[in-house]
């Protein structure tokens, strides 16, 4: 019997790990990704993160690794199937096996959301991506498009603009929603263009991207623009699967829990992207693993 699961190995989760070992709970650190680190790894450049700027995410991901190792918690690189309530405590169920617990910190993070657009399944891998700075030097030289206008989108636009011969921004508003410093940075690319109040409704092509078709919705004109790499930055959705139907969560399925990270079911937390909140950084994913491991400590006393 765990004190804590720990399931999710990103920033939250590994720093739940090394708060849960500090105070000496018997945890169990759950990862279905043979990497750790989760999505900070697909960030190009971290600026923001406190005494370490400039660092590149996937350095800022394995020192977290390393660290939260460090410690020597137990890991299981393993999927989780379900979970369910065992008398007073928890089962974590996977492939492998089942393991109980008196709580479980979810720390499951968020994946990309897509379009849903004609032509986007077929395509992906084929030009369509969702990491620019796992897939951005295949399209070195080649004419590029980024999809949406938060920070995510504009840093994207900025690590293309490097190496790609011109980058296409296109935003369904006429503003960006991005940092005022990375706007700044944006517009001082020579090669970038904006297509403002436009949404890609289409991805063309057959063996892979050629075009982007783009309604623009004050005109209602549909245009193609070839590009042969098109990168989509429209936002997240988290992980909550598993807790579906089982805890209060907001309409875009995010766990409603407070700074405490407890969750509206005894002996269930949430820390990191999944969790509704104002602000979605690697620094506040930090705070939330320790957090969750503090509220478990005063539970279970």
């Amino acid at each position: 019997m765990y004190d804590t699961i720990i399931v999710g190995a990103g920033p939250a989760g590994l720093s739940a790990a090394v708060y849960a070992k500090r105070a000496g709970l018997n945890a169990l650190l759950i990862e279905e990704s043979p990497i750790d680190g989760g999505q900070v790894l697909s960030t190009y450049e971290v600026d923001n993160y406190l005494g370490l700027p400039g660092i590149s995410g996937l350095e800022l991901g394995e020192k977290f690794s390393q660290h939260a190792m460090g410690t020597g918690i137990e890991k299981r690189c393993e999927s989780v199937k379900k979970i369910s309530q065992n008398g007073e405590a928890w089962r974590v169920t996977t492939a492998e096996g089942d393991y109980d617990t008196r709580t479980v910190i979810f720390a499951t993070g968020a994946v990309h959301a897509h379009l849903n657009a004609p032509g986007e399944e077929e395509l992906a891998g084929m030009g369509v991506s969702y990491c620019a700075t796992c897939d951005g030097a295949f399209f070195k030289k080649r004419d590029v498009c980024v999809i949406g206008g938060s920070d995510v989108a504009v840093e994207d636009a900025i690590y293309l603009a490097r190496t790609s011969a011109k980058v296409y921004l296109i935003h369904r508003r006429d503003t960006l929603r991005a940092a005022h410093s990375l706007v700044e940075s944006l517009e001082s690319c020579e090669n970038v263009e904006f297509v403002w109040d436009s949404e890609v409704v289409s991805f063309n092509g057959t063996d892979g991207l050629e075009s982007v078709t783009v309604h623009n919705k004050k005109t209602g004109a549909d245009t193609d623009i070839a590009v042969r790499g098109a990168f989509v930055a429209v936002g997240i959705r988290p992980g909550t699967g598993l807790l579906k139907d089982m805890v209060d969560m907001d309409e875009n399925g995010y766990v409603i829990a407070g700074e405490d990270c407890r969750t509206s079911l005894k002996g269930i937390y949430v820390a990191g992207d999944i969790r509704k909140k104002p602000i979605r950084q690697i620094i506040t994913a930090v705070a939330d693993g320790a957090n969750a491991v503090s509220s478990v400590q005063q539970d279970i006393r």
